[in-house]
């Protein structure tokens, strides 16, 4: 096995709507274990205020995080503990849902342009029906690293070695390890990251397009990469790129609707208490 990390797989991401018709671009791995520990990634990204202005109403979830980060816009979040935040450009927020979380997402903002990702992260069987928690991070909490030969590198979570200094994130939480950082560069500027070997790597360009190695990656597309330690990572062009990496999880995945348990039991049990009104004693 090579030391260097390759593109195993491209995923294009598609069309789809969530919430009250918000339109988002989706790639989905529930059933691929070599997404793990994430399990999706959402992006929000238009200038009609049309796409957007209805956004998510109270929905409930359990068995997940959710890392949500916005590039361009102005949302709030509540939830039915009392958590009340701000998600503004730059900043981002994060919830363990764990046995059950009820919250909305809706749009402060009245026109412009909007641009985001939401990240499903996995939540291993032990913190499953562990107490929901809550945090948010504005702009300036986040750790940003920059220089002449890289570009900008914001680390949002956990930790990551970049042209050999290593970064930490804001949030540290997670139930896993998890690394989300995102990568802005120009054409010619270059990024080797020292990796895990064992843990789980991809990335999502959503502007521009990158090569890492000798294969290229392009906008809209989520590529999944081989195991190893290192990573060469440079920009062809203007570009930017969230960066995945993880400690998978090896267990069962049970997916439905916004629950994610280990069983089709556990689902079942789930879909009861929630409409028996179970997850607002919480």
């Amino acid at each position: 096995m090579s030391n260097y990390r390759e593109i195993t797989q491209q995923i294009r991401s598609h069309a789809t709507s969530d919430g009250d018709g918000v339109k988002i671009q989706r790639v989905a791995g529930f059933n691929n274990a070599r997404f793990s520990p994430f399990l999706m990634m959402d992006e929000l990204k238009s200038d009609q205020r049309s796409d957007y202005v209805g956004g998510f109403p109270p929905h409930p979830h359990r068995g997940i995080e959710t890392l949500t980060y916005m590039l361009k816009g102005h949302f709030q979040h509540r939830d039915h503990m009392g958590n009340v935040g701000e998600l503004k450009s730059g900043g981002a927020q994060w919830m363990a849902a764990g046995r059950g979380v009820i919250h909305s997402e809706m749009p402060i903002m009245e026109d412009g342009d909007l641009h985001g990702f939401q990240i499903w992260i996995n939540q291993p069987a032990r913190d499953k029906m562990k107490p929901a928690q809550y945090f948010d991070f504005q702009p300036e909490m986040i750790t940003e690293h920059q220089t002449e030969q890289a570009g900008m590198l914001r680390v949002l979570a956990g930790s990551i070695i970049a042209n050999g200094e290593e970064l930490s994130g804001p949030l540290t939480k997670t139930g896993v390890a998890a690394t989300v950082a995102d990568w802005r560069s120009n054409a010619g500027q270059t990024l080797e990251l020292t990796t895990p070997a064992g843990f789980n790597m991809m990335l999502y360009v959503y502007q521009g397009a990158i090569e890492v190695g000798d294969r290229e990656a392009k906008q809209g597309e989520m590529v999944l990469l081989s195991k190893g330690e290192l990573v060469n990572l440079s920009a062809s062009q203007s570009s930017g790129v969230l960066i995945f990496i993880g400690e998978p999880i090896d267990e069962p995945v049970v997916h439905y609707g916004p629950f994610v348990m280990n069983s089709m039991e556990e689902i079942e049990q789930t879909i009861k208490e929630y409409s028996s009104g179970v997850f607002e004693t919480y």
